[in-house]
Formats: C-alpha cells, sequence, structure tokens
C-alpha cells in the first residue's frame, strides 16, 4: 500500500510503497526515521501520514464547488416565469375561451 507524507499545506512531500499490515502507524514510524524526528508529538505538529487513497479523496473534495455555487436556482425560475409571461400574453391576445 502507499503512504503519504504530507506537509501543512497539504502537499505530498513524499511517498512509500509498505505493506498494508504496516498501517498507519508503522508509517508514521518510517517517516519519523526519514526525517530523523523520534518524538511522535513533534513530528505531528508538522506532517500527516495517510495512505494516497484517502489523500486521494481529501484532495477531490476540497477541490470540489461548493453547491452554493454550482446551481443558480434563479436563472431556472426566470426561464419558467417567461414561458408561463409568453402564454399568458398569447392568451390575452386571443382572448377569453368560449366553451
Amino acid at each position: 500500500m502507499q503512504y503519504v507524507l504530507v506537509n501543512k499545506y497539504d502537499e505530498i512531500i513524499t511517498s512509500v510503497n509498505l505493506e498494508s499490515e504496516v498501517g498507519i502507524s508503522g508509517a508514521t514510524t518510517y517517516f519519523q526515521g526519514v526525517k530523523k524526528m523520534p518524538d511522535r508529538k513533534s513530528f505531528n505538529n508538522l506532517w500527516k501520514v495517510m495512505t494516497r487513497e484517502e489523500y486521494d479523496k481529501q484532495f477531490k473534495a476540497g477541490n470540489r464547488k461548493p453547491s452554493s455555487q454550482g446551481y443558480n436556482w434563479w436563472e431556472e425560475e426566470k426561464a419558467i416565469t417567461d414561458e408561463e409571461m409568453s402564454l399568458f400574453e398569447k392568451k390575452r391576445r386571443v382572448g377569453p375561451s368560449k366553451l
């Protein structure tokens, strides 16, 4: 499984392929050795360790447009109103229907 070392700006600094049984804890220990930071608390203040899959999910979610920006409901309602108004104008020109 691929594990990544991520800085505080959410950039991948390096990655490593380790057995999946190692888990995040083992990958963290590996990256602590690479960075020569034996104190886990200090290490965790600077870095995040996660699987590549987890990173990709977070990155994709972070780049998605907020739903409030993706849909302009007022444009659709204006189109419906314009259609309704044109029907109303046609009826008015023709006059009331006689049954």
